[in-house]
């Protein structure tokens, strides 16, 4: 394999024949603080990586799919704070998620699918007090579950109508 090398130290980052990114990689800040650590296959972020703060606190850490955010994820305040953990495929957002406050706070809890806030959801202030709690479909903030079925009050009057029938000419029996 025909392959060329950039070191810095004991850093080796690698190419294909090709010219595209292959292999491991670490990336570092001008002030030599490493901002990424991870590998590539054809130029494309692939497997699991790490990214820093300039500060040299962890940014983020998750897993890539052919250079998409795939799988688990997890993402940090420069103080060191948790800001998020849930999954994405194919570099949406699916599935489970908390995202907190930078005090720690949890600010939501939820589900994604393809991308969009769907199903039960939990909203808080920064202070911790509850927000909203309710439901999304597709992205769209509803006021019912839309996985339970819907109660619908109706007068005899309105099923007549539905069904065109003349409402004076119904008799009940007893």
């Amino acid at each position: 394999m025909n392959t060329s090398e950039i070191r810095k130290e004991n850093l080796i980052n690698l190419y294909n024949e090709k010219g595209k990114r292959h292999g491991y990689w670490e990336i570092y800040y001008e002030n030599d603080q490493l901002m990424s650590k991870g590998n590539y296959v054809n130029d494309k972020e692939h497997g699991y990586w790490e990214w820093y703060h300039d500060n040299g606190q962890l940014f983020s850490k998750g897993n890539y799919l052919n250079g998409k955010l795939h799988g688990y994820w997890e993402e940090y305040y420069e103080n060191g704070q948790l800001m998020y953990k849930g999954n994405y495929v194919n570099g949406k957002k699916h599935g489970y998620w908390e995202e907190y406050w930078s005090n720690g706070q949890l600010d939501f809890k939820g589900n994604y699918v393809n991308g969009k806030q769907h199903g039960y959801w939990e909203d808080y202030y920064e202070n911790g007090q509850l927000n909203y709690k309710g439901y999304y479909d597709m992205g769209k903030r509803v006021d019912y579950n839309p996985d339970e079925p819907k109660l619908i009050e109706l007068t005899l009057s309105d099923i007549a109508n539905k069904l065109g029938i003349d409402v004076d000419k119904l008799r009940i029996k007893e």
